[in-house]
């Protein structure tokens, strides 16, 4: 059985540590409040450039642009998004297990990385990482989709990828994300593929409301091209692409903190029961030990008589 002394030095040890997951579970509710309002704000621009892109796309014609290419004999390129840190329960795991499920082969495809975890994870599995980002899991910026899109493109015109894929987690509440993986490159839906479904967009609310409905509805205006449509598509093309990879940076740190925050408040509440089991541990020690001394203090007086 269990000493006093290191009954009581556990306790202490888990009192410490459900300070610091309780801490740590305040911060990311702090921050995740700031990135759920951003990753929210987005999704209407998102939806918005994806239906412009779409209007522009049906008046060009027989356009041609880079970005529009098909290069069959190259290889597959993913853009996997997943955490810098840990302690956010099974977030960076579930978003490695899409990313692997659509891979045929290790030696067929390259990775860029968005996440510590994500590079340390894919390297000692010995994929081959032509890029990596690290520190901005949690706080994405524009200018870091610019770089990452900037960089995608130099890849994907150089002919060595025949499509690029974005592997990322959806932020759908506070206590729910579902990893996800769409197509970046060649833009479907402009190069003779279908567009995909309203329910399979990325970007998509899970909650559809009355407004939203009748805006759904109601039949896209025509758009006046100046100076022409090839050229608008031509620019927006690249923005496009922008776009979709700061909104799935976006999902994917809200998806992050909700997760962090949930793991955290669960591992305080495990805390506390461990807490409450150690403290009746502790005193059925101690009465069995004040059992046992008056047992032998009684036994010591009556070997005196």
């Amino acid at each position: 059985m269990a000493s006093l002394q290191s009954i009581r030095r556990r306790i202490k040890s888990v009192k410490n540590i459900q300070q610091i997951t309780k801490a740590m579970k305040m911060v990311a509710a702090a921050r995740l409040r700031r990135a759920q309002q951003a990753a929210i704000a987005n999704r209407p621009y998102a939806k918005k450039m994806a239906e412009i892109v779409e209007n522009v796309a049906a008046h060009v014609g027989d356009f041609k642009h880079p970005l529009l290419e098909s290069h069959p004999e190259g290889k597959e390129l993913f853009l996997i998004i997943a955490s810098d840190k840990g302690l956010a329960g099974a977030y960076a795991s579930n978003v490695f297990k899409e990313a692997v499920a659509h891979i045929p082969h290790k030696d067929a495809v390259d990775l860029i990385t968005v996440g510590r975890k994500t590079e340390e994870h894919f390297r000692n599995r010995a994929y081959h990482i032509v890029k990596h980002y690290i520190g901005i899991s949690e706080k994405p910026t524009f200018e870091t989709a610019r770089a990452i899109a900037a960089e995608i493109t130099a890849l994907y015109q150089s002919g060595r990828y025949s499509v690029v894929h974005i592997v990322y987690t959806r932020f759908i509440s506070a206590i729910h994300s579902v990893p996800e993986m769409f197509q970046l490159l060649p833009f479907e839906g402009l190069t003779g593929r279908e567009a995909p479904a309203a329910e399979e967009d990325p970007f998509a609310e899970d909650a559809v409301t009355e407004n939203d409905a009748d805006e759904d509805t109601m039949e896209a205006s025509d758009y006046i091209f100046e100076p022409n449509a090839p050229e608008v598509m031509g620019y927006l093309l690249p923005q496009y692409l922008v776009t979709m990879i700061y909104a799935a940076q976006l999902q994917a740190a809200a998806s992050e903190l909700s997760s962090r925050m949930t793991a955290m408040s669960n591992a305080t509440d495990n805390a506390a029961e461990l807490n409450k089991k150690l403290d009746l541990q502790y005193n059925k020690v101690r009465q069995a030990n004040i059992t046992r001394e008056i047992s032998e203090i009684v036994g010591g007086a009556e070997a005196l008589k």
